[in-house]
């Protein structure tokens, strides 16, 4: 486990829960031949332990045998002193675009194989599924298939579907069987909104993704669909992307305009702070303060984005660099945030 930063108090180590990872599996079908047509994601193996992910042709991401090999991420996670990762696909495989019953297909080949991963190594990983958004009821018939076959802890989900904000009545039912069904949902940022004004400096990775994540929490407060579902365990990704640090205006906004703001739901943002997770990849020690002041430390949870660069790549070092932590504090962070959230108690 990597040593915290000088000055930082030195803790015992705790069960480290990493709830942001993504796999792949090794090699899957030629998804433009099996469908029809393109715009699907390619694997293509260059050399032992490298992958370049190609969309029709076009270069779109390299990834090494970590994003594949459970061999290699347990590696890793020993390595860094992970105890669990919670496995969720690369959201570019989200492919919600695609024909409903292409994107149903696709969604089985990925849970079947993270599903395997999963109940070869019980005790290191836990999965969440992926599901056809595009078709909400073909969502529902996967999402209850993930947790009542394949024994996944939930589902991660898009920041929106294509035209759709998760607001749209149209998901409102694929909610209430998540909350049903007692599964946990987590929320990724994905097709980034204003993308086509971010065409340098990787800005839709910069800008786009916390702009997308706040838009996702708000659309679930603002609609209603928390409060009409207090069971729905609901974690979003990169700390909540731009809504904690606008949470004033919002709410700010709901008061002096609640004829804009509050046309479905009048109740303030911020009494569902209590209601939603947050992972900690904030890259930054007074944001995360900032995180545990605004949120309490039993709202937010260990998330890496495991293998990509943009994450934190000593998982748990950002929360063990705040020395005021106390170890209840740190053990919420750590792993009860997220047992809570996947409904589980984690073996250690």
């Amino acid at each position: 486990m990597p040593e915290p930063s000088e000055g930082a108090e030195h803790v015992a180590p705790q069960f480290l829960v990493d709830i942001h990872t993504h796999i792949l599996p090794e090699t899957w079908p030629d998804l433009a031949e099996r469908y029809g047509y393109g715009g699907f994601v390619k694997m293509h193996h260059q050399a032992p332990g490298c992958a370049r992910m190609m969309i029709d042709g076009k270069f779109f991401r390299t990834v090494e045998e970590n994003c594949w090999s459970p061999t290699a991420r347990v590696r890793d996670c020993d390595r860094d002193g992970v105890g669990v990762q919670v496995l969720s696909t690369v959201p570019v495989m989200f492919s919600y675009w695609a024909r409903p019953e292409d994107g149903a297909d696709l969604a089985r080949l990925l849970n079947d194989h993270l599903a395997e991963v999963c109940r070869e190594h019980p005790r290191r990983f836990v999965g969440l599924g992926t599901v056809p958004l595009q078709d909400p009821e073909l969502a529902i018939e996967e999402l209850r298939r993930c947790i009542r076959e394949l024994g996944l802890a939930g589902v991660q989900i898009g920041s929106h579907v294509n035209a759709w904000n998760l607001s749209a009545p149209e998901l409102f039912p694929f909610f209430a069987a998540c909350e049903e069904l007692g599964a946990a949902v987590f929320v990724h940022p994905w097709d980034m909104v204003g993308k086509e004004r971010m065409e340098k400096y990787w800005l839709p990775w910069l800008v786009g993704m916390p702009a997308e994540t706040s838009l996702a929490i708000c659309s679930l407060i603002l609609s209603g669909v928390l409060e009409r579902l207090p069971g729905l365990r609901v974690a979003f990704a990169h700390g909540g992307g731009a809504f904690p640090a606008t949470i004033g205006r919002i709410e700010h906004a709901l008061q002096v305009r609640p004829d804009l703001v509050g046309v479905d739901n009048p109740k303030s943002p911020r009494s569902y702070l209590n209601r939603i997770v947050l992972d900690t990849l904030v890259h930054d020690p007074e944001v995360l303060r900032y995180l545990i002041k605004l949120m309490g430390p039993s709202q937010l949870a260990l998330g890496t984005d495991y293998p990509f660069p943009l994450g934190e790549l000593q998982p748990g070092r950002l929360i063990r660099e705040l020395p005021e932590l106390d170890s209840e504090q740190r053990a919420w962070l750590f792993h009860r945030t997220a047992e809570r959230w996947l409904g589980r108690e984690l073996s250690r």
